[in-house]
């Protein structure tokens, strides 16, 4: 399985430590504590020491990203995770890793970045990705909703995840849109919705045989 991916597992690795060459480039710039973690208000609540923020962060992300990987490889039904998919998916780390950390590292030089704008499109640019291939999902223990239901019966699988499909496009979208109202409550709705409705549909089935 991870043969297969190996090179774009070695690929997303270098984007996974591109901060890292940024932050030695801007390392004589950066204050001793770089914000790190931002509230609704777009307000830093959180900082790390610099070395922790510059090297410690992206080899965290990078050792997710290889755990995440060798996951889906020992999946027994590995064979069902659509190949686009497992692309897409191990790309959303080393995006992840370079948006969060030049946010940072931009906000640690004193420029505005409207965070709150930026990680809402970005996660909602990702729903709406891994909602275009969620109906193509087949029976596996890594990728999907892994419900008892689901993983009991096909049918049901692939019913919840037609509908789970067009929920993750639909919110993703309106993730975006929220991007610039950047309500808390679209937030917790969006995410009710993504997971819930799912979950509640496939259960339904269950209760009727399916």
């Amino acid at each position: 399985m991870i043969k297969r991916y190996k090179w774009t597992l070695f690929a997303a690795s270098l984007m996974i430590l591109c901060p890292i060459i940024v932050g030695i480039i801007f390392w004589d710039q950066l204050p001793d504590m770089i914000p790190t973690h931002f509230g609704s208000d777009n307000q830093v609540n959180g900082w790390t020491s610099k070395p922790v923020a510059v090297f410690g962060m992206p080899l965290f992300l990078l050792a997710m990203e290889f755990f995440c990987a060798f996951m889906v490889g020992a999946d027994p039904k590995r064979k069902n995770i659509n190949q686009k998919l497992m692309r897409a998916i191990l790309w959303m780390i080393p995006i992840l890793s370079v948006v969060t950390n030049l946010i940072s590292y931009a906000i640690a030089l004193g420029m505005s970045v409207d965070t709150g704008m930026v990680v809402n499109i970005l996660l909602g640019i990702m729903f709406v990705i891994m909602g275009n291939y969620m109906h193509k999902i087949k029976q596996n223990y890594s990728v999907g909703i892994k419900l008892p239901w689901t993983l009991n019966s096909e049918e049901n699988w692939n019913r919840t995840h037609r509908v789970a499909s067009w929920l993750f496009i639909m919110g993703g979208a309106i993730f975006v849109i929220n991007g610039f109202l950047q309500s808390k409550w679209v937030l917790f709705a969006f995410l009710a919705c993504v997971f819930l409705i799912p979950a509640g549909y496939s259960f339904y089935l269950y209760k009727k045989g399916i």
